[in-house]
């Protein structure tokens, strides 16, 4: 069951720095495996595990330390909760006279 939340903020700091851990960790596990499967290939694999062995650090880094989940955008600014103040409409203008018209004067 989800938890409900009565704001819109933003994850907290320790599950923001926890999802990040798991991205870098599983980009690293990753790259790992990459350069486990070079001691066993041959001919173009090699090259493709190389090129995963040397770019996947850069990768995790940019991924882990991208914003989350995109929710810091969906903030409700307290103001935008309240209701707008009134405003004059076109038709109280119709009450008062018009002296651009060329009229009576």
């Amino acid at each position: 069951m989800k938890q409900q939340s009565i704001t819109s903020l933003p994850p907290s700091p320790d599950q923001e720095r926890r999802a990040r851990m798991l991205k870098y960790t599983i980009a690293m596990t990753i790259r790992v495996g990459c350069i486990f499967a070079m001691l066993f290939v041959q001919g173009w694999w090699l090259a493709i595990f190389a090129a995963g062995a040397i770019f996947l650090p850069y990768v995790a880094v940019v991924l882990a330390n991208a914003q989350g989940s995109g929710r810091a955008g969906q903030i409700v600014s307290p103001e935008r909760a309240l209701p707008a103040a009134p405003t004059q409409t076109r038709g109280d203008d119709a009450d008062r006279p018009d002296s651009s018209a060329g009229g009576a004067a």
